[in-house]
This record gives C-alpha cells, sequence and structure tokens, in this order.
C-alpha cells in the first residue's frame, strides 16, 4: 500500500515531546551517535483509531536517507479512542552528530477506513565536544 491509499484523520495529530542525544549508549561504531526522542499521538478526532504501523525517514548530515517500516509502534497497537493519547520513547542511531527524523503512523479508523498521521520532522542534533 503506499501513502496515497491513506487519509489523514482530522484531530489525530502527533507531538514530538523531547529530542536528547545519549552519548553514553551502547551503540555500533558504525552508528555511534544515539538520539532519545520521546513522542505522543493524540486523538482529539470523533473516531477511534488502531496504530498498525510506522514508517521513519531519518537523513544524516550527509544526505543519506535511512527508512525504516514495521508494524506496530514499539511493539503495540495504540487503540485510542477520542480524546485519548499514546505517549513512548525510542531512538535512533546515526553516523553523524546531525540529521533530521521525520514519518508516519498508518492504522484503521473504527469503521475500518485506513488512515494515517503525519511525524513532524524534529532535528537529532549532538553537542559540540571540546
Amino acid at each position: 500500500m503506499s501513502a496515497g491509499d491513506f487519509a489523514e484523520l482530522d484531530g489525530l495529530h502527533v507531538t514530538v515531546d523531547k529530542v536528547r542525544f545519549n552519548p553514553f549508549a551502547s551503540a555500533p561504531p558504525d552508528r555511534p551517535y544515539c538520539f532519545i526522542y520521546f513522542i505522543t499521538i493524540h486523538n482529539d478526532s470523533n473516531s477511534t483509531v488502531t496504530i498498525k504501523g510506522r514508517k521513519w525517514v531519518v537523513t544524516n548530515e550527509g544526505g543519506e536517507l535511512t527508512v525504516v517500516e514495521g508494524d506496530g509502534v514499539v511493539g503495540q497497537f495504540p487503540h485510542l479512542t477520542p480524546g485519548e493519547k499514546f505517549s513512548y520513547n525510542s531512538f535512533h542511531l546515526l553516523e553523524t552528530p546531525r540529521g533530521v527524523a521525520e514519518g508516519s503512523y498508518i492504522g484503521l479508523d473504527e469503521n475500518g477506513a485506513r488512515i494515517m498521521v503525519r511525524i513532524p520532522r524534529f532535528d537529532l542534533v549532538a553537542p559540540k565536544t571540546l
């Protein structure tokens, strides 16, 4: 299915609550920069929705893209009635100290219609070392 098969649902939105660089993470040598992000999916629509999957596009400072797609959100399939929200945190590993991340979640509304909600673009920036 392509993104064109999904409709955005008025009132369903995502906030990026916090992004932190973790210099102490156990990261592989080819991707040593670990960024932890905190996300909330808000259902301010009039429909109950279930999030079924996600797609992330992460771009490092060299312009190289990494696309990550998968089922659910951190191993769950959030079922959100009107007014509910789902918060979680996860991480991205980068090859460079700077980058950006964005994406979308896909799911179904209570009538089985395919919906999507965009993850707003956010910066991944490691502080400069002396």
